[in-house]
């Protein structure tokens, strides 16, 4: 077994089908399944089993992949020893839940990316669970420190959050009073797809109405700043997006404050992978510094 075998495995594992591993890979597809068949038979057992939803791992393809994985790894590391330059080079795949990569992440990359003109960065903003295993990222921000998987975890930075509306919204309907919030049209998450407990602001605040969707609701961090932008309503913002809506205004910070965590997650076989590490190390020493900025800007603002 060689390790172009074991990168043709590792395709069709994450992308649960040829055609996805084949435009991973740039090979035709059947050439994918040639291969795979090819390194069933010298393994003597199947791999993969057909499935209508595309190609699902055996017990021995499951046995298989860390083992690849661990390969893989190798093979970036030796390869990171060798060609690395003092400064960051190739590319890097990196996964963020929206509102981070929307008014955090940009500004902090762009700087990384400046003093590493070699350096390519995709920034991949879902509002959801990375699968670092299937390789969707080379590593994610998280809201919640993940308690399963072989991952190395590290905290990013502390973030705050409050409630806020539109300086005409508020206008027009004034907070002064915790009561005052009665009758107010909130603006949240739909309810079903909050895919992080820590993202259940309203919930936590009391904001909640019987646990189903607010009135007005997006998966979408952004979308739900430009309905409060709009004066639709009132919402938890990250105080952190507060510089980018000059338009909004907290509502009764004193009373109601959040804070929550950005984690930085990585597969644990990556921790040789010294071109990721130095990512890693560049990316919290931003995240951190520009998250200060932003505070600061934001208590200046306020002040």
């Amino acid at each position: 077994m060689d390790w172009d075998d074991l990168r043709i495995f590792l395709a069709v594992a994450r992308s649960d089908s040829l055609s996805g591993a084949g435009r991973v890979l740039k090979v035709d597809p059947a050439t994918v399944g040639r291969r795979i068949a090819r390194l069933e038979e010298g393994m003597g057992v199947r791999l993969f089993t057909k499935t209508p939803q595309g190609y699902a791992m055996t017990e021995a393809g499951a046995g298989l992949l860390p083992h690849a994985q661990r390969a893989e790894a190798a093979v970036m590391a030796a390869s990171d020893a060798v060609t690395a330059p003092q400064g960051l080079t190739g590319q890097i795949r990196l996964g963020a839940p929206d509102g981070c990569a929307n008014y955090l992440l940009p500004q902090v990359i762009a700087h990384i990316c400046d003093e590493n003109p070699g350096l390519e960065v995709q920034l991949v903003a879902l509002p959801r669970v990375f699968n670092l295993s299937k390789r969707e990222a080379d590593m994610a921000v998280a809201v919640s420190r993940p308690e399963a998987g072989r991952l190395t975890v590290q905290k990013l930075t502390d973030y705050k959050l409050h409630l806020a509306a539109s300086r005409d919204y508020l206008a027009a309907h004034p907070i002064h009073t915790r009561a005052d919030l009665a009758g107010h049209r909130f603006i949240g998450y739909i309810a079903d797809m909050i895919f992080d407990k820590e993202l259940d602001y309203l919930a936590e605040i009391g904001a909640a109405p019987n646990q189903n969707s607010p009135p007005l609701a997006s998966n979408s961090v952004s979308v739900q700043l430009n309905f409060l932008r709009q004066g639709a309503g009132v919402g938890v913002v990250h105080d952190f997006a507060l510089p980018a809506a000059p338009e909004l205004r907290r509502v009764l910070s004193d009373e109601i404050s959040l804070t929550r965590s950005f984690w930085l997650i990585r597969h644990a076989d990556d921790g040789r992978v010294a071109r990721l590490t130095r990512f890693a190390t560049a990316l919290t020493a931003g995240m951190r510094a520009e998250m200060a900025r932003l505070e600061a800007e934001v208590a200046r603002r306020i002040a």
